[in-house]
């Protein structure tokens, strides 16, 4: 009897774990993989699977067939969205069989949404225009993403010491995203002034059909080269993605900025208006390397003939599971900086990060 409750327990507990593993993928190699699909981002798919103490990451081109009961939050290259399940109907073509809160909620009110599935409905799709999974059913946790970057350096000549830190943090939703960053340097030398560089950021996306956004950028900036205490601003607009894949991703934004400036010397602080125009590039399908940037330009509308320019670089490279090295560069320019400041302020970081 008691062998025969056990043969019972083990064999229930066999049929969990195998009900558990939902998703299958078959790779271009031929490989199959069974277990619970997490996510895909940026070309790169993450499963988890009972017989490996780690996640398994897998390149989203070499995807040849996918199956899944999961409902996934999903997004297309072509800028659409949808909640529900994605299945496989060759090695092309995919099917989502949609449920659309947002489309349900419209049909109760007379409004047609005319971008997305109605709830219920199902479109076919091919396999390559899946730019973004999230499983639905993960959590807060499965939405958010965090990194932090250090860098250290120690000159005997002069006691040069200096120290980096970067930092972000960010959540997305089914319509949203917010993200922000921190990042600080700090240098001392003998018989030189200390060097001081903040800059934070936090940015909020709404996400409008057609890959188009609304949205608002809170920034800030301090550094000693240009004598800046503070400079904040308030930014709103619209932004679009031009390409938008599992290779790369290619936008702009425009907008205006509420521009507020204080001064480490005796110049008064001001407030100013400006147009905002920016551009942004992220190339993530060179191997363990990732490339960012962007360049953010404010003519001012109520400066007569000042014009600035926030330019940011970044090349990470993936070493280890989380972990990374960073190289980058940051430029403030300004035609009109205060008396005694330079025109321009840039800093080249390179960092140990890791990143959730």
């Amino acid at each position: 009897m008691q062998r025969l409750i056990l043969f019972v327990l083990l064999l229930f507990g066999a049929s969990a774990s195998i009900l558990a593993q939902t998703d299958s993928l078959l790779l271009s190699n031929g490989n199959l993989i069974v277990g619970e699909i997490k996510s895909m981002d940026k070309g790169v798919l993450t499963i988890e699977t009972d017989y490996s103490d780690s996640d398994f990451k897998i390149t989203w081109g070499e995807i040849k067939k996918i199956t899944s009961r999961t409902n996934y939050l999903i997004t297309l290259s072509n800028g659409k969205r949808y909640n529900g399940t994605l299945n496989s109907m060759d090695s092309l073509q995919a099917e989502i069989d949609t449920y659309n809160p947002e489309s349900f909620i419209r049909s109760i009110r007379g409004k047609k949404d005319t971008t997305e599935q109605p709830i219920g409905g199902k479109e076919v799709i091919r396999l390559a225009e899946v730019v973004y999974l999230n499983a639905l059913d993960e959590g807060f946790w499965s939405r958010l993403s965090a990194n932090i970057d250090f860098g250290w350096s120690l000159t005997r000549a002069n006691n040069l010491k200096q120290l980096n830190m970067r930092s972000g943090l960010g959540y997305l939703a089914d319509r949203w995203k917010i993200t922000s960053s921190f990042n600080s340097i700090r240098s001392t030398q003998d018989d030189v002034e200390d060097v001081k560089r903040t800059d934070a950021s936090v940015a909020f996306n709404y996400f409008l059909p057609r890959d188009w956004f609304l949205l608002y950028n809170f920034t800030f900036l301090s550094n000693t080269e240009q004598l800046i205490k503070s400079r904040v601003g308030n930014q709103i607009g619209l932004g679009k993605y031009v390409i938008h894949t599992n290779k790369t991703y290619f936008g702009f934004q425009a907008g205006l900025n509420l521009n507020s400036e204080s001064y480490f010397d005796d110049t008064p602080s001001g407030n100013s208006g400006e147009i905002m125009l920016g551009t942004e590039l992220n190339l993530y399908d060179i191997g363990d390397l990732n490339l960012l940037t962007s360049v953010m330009a404010y003519p001012s509308i109520t400066e007569s003939k000042r014009f600035r320019t926030d330019f940011k670089l970044d090349l990470k490279y993936d070493f280890l599971s989380d972990f990374y090295v960073k190289v980058g560069t940051t430029m403030n320019f300004d035609n009109q900086p205060v008396a005694d400041a330079a025109k321009l302020d840039y800093v080249i970081q390179t960092t140990v990060g890791w990143e959730l």
